[in-house]
């Protein structure tokens, strides 16, 4: 079990402001964890993984096993639709940002691209030989930064 934290959250009025997707892809760039989220026997699947940003798509590395390699490496389409979150989020204060990209996700198949994602992006898994590479080609950026509101308070709740 997860102990909850006692530390109070700071009371005051929030405000939630949209992003411009440029603005939000450069926040994504900012970090290197966010989360996958693509579809598995017919349910939503999660999971975290860190990525590097690259030309505006955004790269994950994967292994063979991976129920996203399979998906991504079919070849008679575009791809697979995925969702990818990011997010800067204070623990205390609850500011921050979150974006979501939805777009379609394929794997690298170019020998030197991959051996370049292999030397930019180190994944934190190691179980798993990642010789994979999937690109996400970015459809739909949205994002919202998480503020304390200003004099006058209001904006968008969410």
């Amino acid at each position: 079990m997860v102990p909850h934290s006692t530390e109070p959250v700071p009371s005051g009025p929030r405000q939630s402001i949209a992003l411009g997707s440029d603005e939000a892809l450069r926040l994504l760039g900012s970090v290197s964890l966010g989360r996958i989220v693509f579809t598995r026997y017919a349910l939503p699947t999660v999971r975290p993984v860190n990525h590097v940003l690259d030309g505006g798509d955004i790269v994950i590395r994967t292994h063979e096993g991976a129920a996203l390699t399979s998906r991504a490496g079919r070849t008679d389409g575009p791809g697979v639709v995925v969702a990818y979150q990011a997010d800067a989020i204070d623990g205390i204060t609850h500011l921050g940002w979150s974006v979501v990209v939805t777009g379609w996700a394929r794997l690298v198949t170019d020998p030197r691209e991959l051996a370049r994602y292999r030397r930019l992006l180190h994944p934190w898994a190691e179980q798993w030989a990642m010789d994979y590479a999937v690109r996400i080609r970015p459809d739909l950026v949205t994002g919202i930064r998480l503020t304390a509101a200003g004099p006058g308070g209001g904006g968008d709740p969410g």
